[in-house]
């Protein structure tokens, strides 16, 4: 198959990123993961729905509170990241924009992450 390129792109290299399989299926998994994640988080809503400060703040710093709200954050900032990557691919010409929208995108979504999960270990851990 490498003998069909044309020259112009076996210099500039050119061709398959071959990235793109492995982000399909990121991409499907992080959706998969998603589906039981919100639920326990939509539980844990209901269940905290007409709490005071006080009881929504001891069940938010239980482990495995904390834990199912971690990983649902992990999951859906790599499953944002992803499905922005594809939009920015599709719809942003230009090679500069599409870089600089690339890494803004990847810039917000480790941002939301941080904060989200910094929020949620100062909960589990009394801050």
């Amino acid at each position: 198959m490498a003998g069909m390129r044309t020259p112009l792109h076996r210099v500039l290299g050119l061709g398959s990123a071959r990235t793109g399989t492995e982000d399909y299926w990121r991409q499907r998994l992080t959706a998969l993961a998603n589906i039981p994640l919100t639920i326990g988080f939509i539980i844990i809503v209901i269940k905290v729905a007409n709490d005071g400060y006080g009881d929504v703040k001891d069940v938010l710093s239980s482990p495995l509170v904390a834990i199912v709200l971690a990983l649902m954050v992990v999951s859906l900032t790599v499953h944002m990241r992803i499905g922005m990557q594809v939009v920015i691919e599709d719809y942003v010409h230009g090679t500069v924009s599409r870089q600089v929208a690339m890494i803004a995108n990847t810039f917000f979504t480790v941002a939301v992450g941080a904060v989200s999960i910094f929020a949620i270990l100062k909960l589990a851990f009394g801050g």
